[in-house]
């Protein structure tokens, strides 16, 4: 399988304090990344999951949106030993840490992942959210971080994460108003797309950005392909992003 990085390296980018930030999406093969109800939103094989455990394997911290951990029950961690192992020998802590992005500041405090308290949990919110739920996020997570009035400043989020908590590579795992999010920020270095050999269909099914990216073909993401892999079920696909600045891509 393609590594995340060239060379085995993820390189951040010091001058500007920020992160290498990969994506890891799968999609079916007409571009949906869950049923239109989200009660389907896994649909790919043991092939696949290995597949996200091993990208984790390179990264610092893994972040997802509130929505991604509300509705599955994710504990997002590094898996099983052998992929802890492969962390410390890339001179990585054992257990990455966990960041959910919930700018309204509605995660539910009863979700899966607050269980498993084996690395720190960081919820990125805004001020939007409101004292009472930031007070009862505060109760269940290890920190939570207030970034931007209405909606969540990601470039000094990020920045926050490179200073405070010394995250050097990113890995994110959607959902899809994240990815925009992201996009639109011009933060993301690398995509990792896994597509899967079935048609959901439905208008309302969510894909895989689904927040306002580009008004013309030309303000649109650019990607260069860099490898493909042809697994027993899915195609497994690496996206290099055009034209960041900053020499880390």
């Amino acid at each position: 399988m393609e590594t995340p990085c060239s060379s085995f390296d993820c390189p951040d980018d010091p001058a500007h304090e920020l992160p290498f930030v990969f994506l890891n999406l799968a999609i079916s093969a007409d571009g949906k990344i869950a049923t239109a109800n989200r009660r389907v939103t896994s649909f790919t094989s043991s092939e696949d999951h290995d597949h996200l455990l091993e990208l984790r394997s390179y990264a610092d911290a893994v972040m997802a949106g509130a929505r991604t951990v509300d509705t599955e029950a994710v504990n997002m961690g590094p898996g099983p030993k052998p992929y802890r192992d492969k962390r410390i020998a890339r001179g990585l802590k054992p257990y990455n840490l966990r960041v959910v992005v919930s700018g309204s500041g509605t995660l539910n405090p009863g979700a899966t992942l607050f269980e498993k308290r084996f690395s720190p949990i960081v919820v990125v919110t805004t001020e939007n959210a409101g004292q009472e739920r930031l007070d009862r996020l505060r109760g269940v997570a290890d920190h939570v971080q207030v970034s931007g009035a209405a909606e969540i400043d990601f470039k000094a989020t990020l920045q926050w994460l490179y200073r405070d908590w010394g995250v050097r590579s990113l890995l994110c795992e959607g959902g899809s108003y994240l990815n925009a999010a992201l996009f639109q920020a011009r933060l993301v270095h690398r995509l990792h797309l896994t597509i899967s050999p079935k048609i959901i269909g439905g208008t309302d099914a969510p894909t895989l950005i689904d927040g306002p990216l580009a008004d013309r073909l030309d303000d649109a993401v650019e990607f260069e392909l860099q490898s493909r892999k042809e697994g027993r079920e899915e195609l497994f696909t690496v996206y290099r992003v055009v034209g960041l600045s900053g020499g880390v891509v």
